[in-house]
Parts: structure tokens; C-alpha cells; sequence
């Protein structure tokens, strides 16, 4: 029972390419967390400014927003996993630059700024590309094995990297967490390289911006995929009072400091990975929509128990049930759309969800910050539980007519 069990989670991975590629990125997303947490750890210690650090990582994702529909389209004009080999090498410079200025002692918050700017201008082609290269890996019976791995993967990054971050930052600076990142980019590309699996012919429109027109139009007038990017949206810049406001609830609140933060995060990629791992067990066998909805309502209460309380290790509880819920809710929202659209659509419709998941978080948190000076930080998560309970509500009446 217990190996059909793990057969089950892991059945994606039967899949050589599919394979390769997912073992590539549990490396570069350990990489990827631990520049991050580098990445805020450098600015604070260069300007002690809350403010800058914001603004380090509204350059960061912005791009993804402004830069996402050239993304769709690129990824539907020209070879996937070539455009993700360019991606992925323009990473390992991006991360090389940032190690080098580091370690030489020459960085700046200017520069930080750029590089973190040309970080999200790469993401905006990067996510799209590979997102839609999984269906070429795996086929269409085993993607949604293959996203929730994808998203177990990510979520496990979070709690190693970050981990492996904190100690190499006090123990060798920031520069060595930058280089270390930018090494772990040659195991991806190195799976990229040795892939066996083919894409089919595409032919491209001469008009990009007719092709932009096409997928705009393809997405909303697909009733399923339009609502599921309303409630992408929705979660996302809910999402945000979470991870903007977890420094307050740590410290204010709860009175626990940089150590509490550490627990609240790892508790969230905890609570993350064990619901991506059952979702990846079931795959195949559970109607996703109820899933989508279940988890908006999980959310929603996870994040009204957040906001009152009155402890910390039942704040650590609730950020662990959000963490189960919201990366349920993504990874199921990613399965439906890519087995419900045409292939030849596919980077287009997928650079619209990375715009929701990660394009909306500078503004998500903006908001947040902004609401948080008004109502206090409990008041603004109770404001995000609302908007769940709003997503629920929108994506409802799809399960109704299913």
C-alpha cells in the first residue's frame, strides 16, 4: 500500500525528460531561495531601509507583469525548451554578475536594483516556456502528476533553501549564496541539453500582435479558463498580506523575532509540500474543481484563524493549513487550464497565469503595506480572507455545472 502510495505521487517521473528536468530544478530552486533571502539580506544590511528592500522587489516582479503577454507569445512562436536554455543561461549570468560585484565588494543597491529588474525581465519568457513544455515531457495523462510535482518541488526549495541561506550568509557573505546559485543553474541546463523529447511544428502568424490579440481572445472567451485566472488573480494578491506582513506577526505580534519568522515560513512550506504530495497521490483521480474550491474556503479560514491568534504556535498552525491550501489551489488551477486548452495556445494562455501568480505581487504588496498603516496587520489579513471568500463565491458556480 505504502509503495503504490509513493508510485502514485512520483508516477510523472517514469518520464526520462520529465525526469531530468524536475531532478534540474529541485538544485536551481534551492539555488533560487537562497539568492532571495540573500538578495534581502544585502539590502538591509546595506541601507537598513524596509522601504528599499520593498522596492528591490517591486523591480524584481514588475516586469513579469508588463512583460508577460511578449512571454506567451515567444513561447508560442519558437522552440520551448530552446527559449528555456536561453532563459536558464541568462539566469546563471544574472546570479554570476550579482556574485561577482558581491564578493569583489563594488555592489551597490543601484546595481541590485538592475539585476533584480533583469531577473523578472528573464522570468516573464522563462515561466511561460517551461510551464508549457511539461505536456511535450509527459503527455496529457500524466500533467497533472507532473504540475503538482512541479509545485512539491518549488515549495520543498522554500524550506531548504532559505535554510542552507541564513548559515552561508553568516558564514561566508552574500556573495558565496549568489555564486552557489549560479552554479546551480547548470544542472537544469545540463538536463535541458540531453532531452530526447520532441515538440511539434509551430507555425507563427507574421502579426505578433494579431497572435497577442489571438490568445487574449482564445482566454476569455473559454468561460473555464477565464474564471480560473479571476481566481489566480485573486488568491495571489491575497496572498500577499501573508508574506508582507509575516515580519509583523513575528516580531509585533507574536514577540518571537527573526526565529519566529523562520518557524512561520517553514511551517508554511511544510504545510505546502504535504498538500502538493497528496494532490500529486490523487492526481488523475479527483475533480480538481471541487479542489479549486475546497481550497479557496480552506484558505479563507486559514487565514481568520491567522488574524486572531492569540498565540504564536497557533499562528504556526494556520500558516501551515494556508500553505496547504493556497499551493492546492495554484497547482490545480495550472492542471485544469494546461489539459483544457489548445497546445498551440499554450504559452500565451500560461504567460496570463504566471501574470496572476507572480506579476500581481508587487501590487498585492503595495496594498498590503498600504491597508496594513490603516486597519493594522490582523485587520488586513481579515481583509484577505474576504477576497477569498470572493473567490470562492466567483468559482462556485463552475462546480454547479460540472
Amino acid at each position: 500500500m505504502v509503495q503504490a502510495g509513493l508510485g502514485d505521487i512520483f508516477r510523472a517521473l517514469r518520464h526520462r525528460d520529465f525526469r531530468l528536468l524536475l531532478f534540474g530544478q529541485v538544485i536551481s530552486l534551492i539555488g533560487t531561495w537562497m539568492q532571495g533571502l540573500a538578495q534581502n539580506w544585502l539590502i538591509s544590511r546595506l541601507t537598513h531601509s524596509t522601504v528599499l528592500m520593498g522596492t528591490v522587489g517591486f523591480c524584481q516582479f514588475l516586469p513579469v507583469l508588463l512583460l508577460g503577454p511578449p512571454g506567451g507569445i515567444t513561447a508560442d512562436r519558437v522552440s520551448r525548451r530552446k527559449l528555456v536554455i536561453v532563459t536558464q543561461s541568462l539566469f546563471l549570468m544574472q546570479a554570476s554578475a550579482l556574485a561577482a560585484l558581491s564578493l569583489s565588494g563594488t555592489i551597490t543597491v543601484p546595481l541590485v536594483m538592475i539585476l533584480a529588474c533583469g531577473w523578472g525581465i528573464i522570468n516573464a519568457f522563462d515561466v511561460p516556456a517551461r510551464q508549457s513544455l511539461y505536456i511535450h515531457l509527459v503527455g496529457r495523462e500524466d500533467l497533472p502528476n507532473a504540475i503538482a510535482l512541479n509545485s512539491m518541488s518549488f515549495n520543498a526549495g522554500r524550506v531548504v533553501g532559505p535554510s542552507i541561506a541564513g548559515f552561508c550568509v553568516a558564514a561566508f557573505g552574500e556573495g558565496v549564496c549568489f555564486a552557489l546559485n549560479a552554479a546551480t543553474f547548470l544542472a537544469v541546463l545540463a538536463s535541458l541539453l540531453v532531452m530526447k523529447a520532441e515538440e511539434p511544428e509551430r507555425t507563427a502568424p507574421a502579426s505578433a500582435l494579431g497572435h497577442l490579440r489571438e490568445g487574449f481572445h482564445y482566454a476569455w472567451t473559454h468561460e473555464n479558463v477565464r474564471l480560473l485566472l479571476i481566481v489566480s488573480a485573486i488568491a495571489n494578491v491575497a496572498s500577499s498580506a501573508v508574506t508582507v506582513l509575516a515580519p509583523v506577526f513575528a516580531d509585533r505580534i507574536f514577540g518571537r523575532g527573526a526565529a519566529g519568522l523562520g518557524l512561520l515560513t517553514g511551517s508554511l512550506g511544510l504545510g505546502a509540500v504535504i498538500g502538493t504530495a497528496e494532490l500529486a497521490r490523487k492526481a488523475g483521480r479527483i475533480r480538481l474543481d471541487r479542489v479549486v474550491l475546497i481550497s479557496a474556503l480552506l484558505q479563507a479560514g486559514a487565514l481568520i484563524l491567522y488574524a486572531i491568534a492569540p498565540r504564536f504556535e497557533i499562528g504556526m498552525l494556520a500558516m501551515a493549513a494556508w500553505g496547504y491550501a493556497v499551493f492546492r489551489l495554484l497547482s490545480s488551477i495550472n492542471t485544469l487550464i494546461q489539459t483544457s486548452i489548445a497546445d498551440e495556445y499554450r504559452g500565451r494562455v500560461m504567460s496570463l497565469y504566471t501574470m496572476t501568480v507572480v506579476g500581481l505581487t508587487p501590487i498585492g504588496n503595495l496594498a498590503s503595506g498600504i491597508l496594513a498603516e490603516w486597519v493594522g496587520a490582523r485587520g488586513t489579513v481579515f481583509a484577505a480572507a474576504a477576497l477569498m471568500m470572493c473567490a470562492a463565491a466567483v468559482w462556485s458556480g463552475q462546480v454547479e455545472k460540472q
